[in-house]
């Protein structure tokens, strides 16, 4: 699919819109994305305090103001201030926002900043912003720039066409697909932003809260792409993607997500059979599990995928949990099994007295970014890279990169952030930012002794006639044990801070009648489908061993509720971490309920297993006050293992291990 052919399919849409939809709402502005933080922090509450769960970003505009009313009825001072910034978006022209911040740097680490478009530890500025003009309420145009030592790249300048339930965007907006909002597997703010064609709605389609996401981007000039029969080209290889979600219920969120790389130079681009048959037969398109590749098959680039969700639990203490299992191939020729995954989850506190509080963790399988040419498949030896930085998660960026003559290192590994929030009495805000990753250093895929890498960050902000004016510290050791210690101080034109002064915060939070935490604790009862290598496949023996278990699960009716768990289970001495991204429970009044749940697992081998996760039980309720006694059917699907250290057996054709794992869970739950 060219530039040409899907500019003009998208300028169709509009027309059509324009034709049919009259009544329909106009365009809406959309926040910034890692540029403006301590904003972005209060919005992000605010969307928690609504029960608005977030599984994208930018943020429309239009969306935080749908949220307001209800999140206002929690905490109005919150809600005031975020109401009050919003205002510069409500005009005919304006700046959205504008940010200018200057740095000091010691120490010989240069790494690359998470999530901040490629600025450099070493680098001394960084300079942003946007203005807009609105002649109508479906045109919008937007001009906007960021600057750092080495790179200037207008993002934020685009045209926006359209309505409410199908906006054009053409220019260079950000993409981030993932509730995480430290880490996104598919693509995200680690990187300069692309220049791209977008087709989206805002406003939520009937009353499944349908909402769709489709775009195009081309990525910066490559002299390194690999045609099949092993000549080399240069060109502008592609990016597309296409997000599906849905929002059925207040607080709870799905979404389905692929992108796709192609394409470049002589590597051409992709007709549009081609993308589908991409997108809809990955097994065929990509990997091939038979030991060779089917004759004649033409394979679209790079492939990635996701399957995320959010959930928003009320009350005097709220908070959002959320979940993303992602896969950058098919597995065992399954066009529904991830293939060398990621399991990704966090945690969202938005009020903890004057205190808010973020933790978020991802494990991740060997080969993510990384694309190699084969027989049939162009490759990227330069990586999935925007102007030399990883387009997805920042930890593609801390590790051994593309060189002339080499692939980067594919190694596996885990990240941590936690971040703490602070609004004192006397104004303003600060925030503690703690972040820590371990490569996997010891495996066939690393090339260098990796030491595990921490920075941390702490920053203090504070309103001044309209601006926030503030300073952060900054330092850590990355992943070759090189330091670094940096000193900013920034201005941002715009703010959503406490003053001293202010209302104090009114919170109002209530948990609703039927909504409950859950603790349980048990025995499983398992046996494992072990595949080491494509010649070898047994059993092991029925085996019991302990059972933990946590959730939350909200009222939907007046039968039904609706939750997310996490499971934790000792299977032949090794641990099995399984969450519930979707835990659903009929009860079919007193005493029994049934519930079903899906979602993925990380099984702790010498090297993690990751797979579907999926199961059903039934639960005999309150034979106490507040406990519950249940039994669960759970099976962990085909979880994949790359044979990546040394000791591994290699027979075989296929370079990954399966583990499948039953099990029966007998247990009791209590409530709160």
């Amino acid at each position: 699919m060219t530039r040409r052919t899907l500019l003009a399919f998208s300028l169709t849409m509009v027309f059509l819109a324009l034709w049919h939809s009259a009544s329909a709402r106009g365009v809406t502005p959309y926040l910034p994305l890692n540029l403006d933080p301590d904003v972005e922090n209060a919005i992000e509450r605010v969307l928690i305090l609504g029960d608005q769960p977030v599984l994208s970003r930018p943020i429309p505009a239009a969306m935080v103001l749908r949220a307001l009313p209800k999140a206002c009825r929690v905490d109005r001072p919150l809600c005031e201030r975020v109401r009050h910034y919003l205002d510069r978006y409500m005009h005919g022209t304006g700046v959205e926002f504008a940010s200018v911040s200057a740095a000091v740097t010691t120490g010989k680490s240069n790494v690359a900043l998470p999530n901040l478009h490629g600025t450099k530890a070493q680098s001394p500025y960084e300079i942003s912003g946007a203005a807009y003009i609105q002649p109508n309420s479906y045109m919008l145009l937007n001009v906007g720039g960021e600057a750092h030592q080495g790179r200037a790249t207008p993002t934020g300048t685009m045209l926006s066409l359209g309505f409410d339930w199908a906006q054009l965007d053409i220019g260079w907006r950000d993409h981030w697909w993932s509730p995480m909002t430290d880490s996104s597997m598919l693509i995200s703010t680690e990187a300069p932003t692309m220049p791209s064609i977008t087709l989206s709605n805002y406003q939520p389609l009937t009353r499944l809260g349908f909402q769709y996401e489709v775009f195009v981007a081309r990525m910066s000039e490559s002299d390194r792409i690999e045609l099949p029969n092993g000549s080399i080209t240069r060109g502008y290889p592609k990016m597309g993607g296409l997000r599906l979600s849905i929002e059925p219920v207040s607080g709870w969120g799905l979404s389905l997500q692929r992108v796709l790389v192609w394409g470049g130079g002589a590597a051409g681009g992709e007709s549009i059979s081609d993308i589908f048959q991409a997108f809809f037969n990955p097994g065929k398109a990509q990997s091939i599990q038979s030991g060779g590749f089917h004759a004649g098959t033409h394979v679209v680039g790079k492939q990635e995928a996701a399957i995320t969700s959010r959930f928003i639990f009320p009350g005097r203490h709220p908070f959002s949990a959320y979940f993303e299992y992602a896969g950058n191939d098919t597995a065992d020729g399954k066009n529904y099994l991830f293939g060398k995954p990621d399991i990704s989850a966090g945690i969202d506190f938005p009020r903890i007295g004057p205190f808010d509080l973020t933790y978020e963790v991802s494990s991740w399988a060997p080969t993510w970014y990384v694309h190699s040419v084969t027989p049939v498949q162009t490759g990227y030896p330069d990586g999935i890279v925007n102007y030399g930085e990883n387009i997805g998660n920042w930890f593609g960026d801390q590790r051994v990169l593309a060189t002339p003559n080499s692939l980067a290192d594919a190694v596996g590994g885990q990240s941590n952030m936690l971040r703490i929030g602070w609004t004192p009495s006397f104004g303003g805000y600060m925030q503690l930012k703690v972040r820590a990753l371990a490569n996997e250093g010891q495996t066939t895929f690393a090339t260098y002794p990796y030491k595990n890498e921490y920075l941390g960050s702490l920053s203090y902000s504070y309103p001044w006639r309209g601006y926030a004016v503030g300073a952060a510290l900054e330092g850590g050791r990355d992943v070759f044990g090189g330091h670094y210690i940096r000193i900013e101080g920034y201005l941002r034109d715009g703010e959503a801070l406490f003053r001293h002064g202010d209302a104090a915060s009114a919170f109002q939070g209530k948990r609703p009648k039927g909504d409950e935490l859950y603790v349980e604790t048990g025995a499983n009862y398992y046996r494992v489908l072990a595949n080491p290598t494509s010649d070898v496949r047994y059993y092991t023996r029925w085996a019991a061993g302990p059972h933990l278990g946590i959730g939350a699960r909200r009222r939907v009716s007046a039968h039904q509720d609706l939750g997310v768990g996490l499971d934790l289970d000792d299977i032949s001495g090794r641990a099995l971490i399984g969450v519930r991204m979707l835990d659903y429970r009929l009860r079919f009044g007193r005493p029994l309920a049934m519930h079903v749940f899906v979602g993925a697992a990380r099984y702790a081998l010498a090297t993690p297993a990751y797979g579907l996760y999926l199961g059903a039980g039934l639960q005999w309720r309150n034979v106490m006050p507040g406990w519950d006694v249940g039994v669960d059917f759970r099976n962990v699907i085909d979880a994949q293992r790359m044979r990546d250290l040394p000791s591994d057996p290699q027979s075989g054709f296929r370079p990954d291990s399966f583990h499948s794992i039953y099990s029966w869970g007998l247990y009791l739950s209590r409530s709160f």
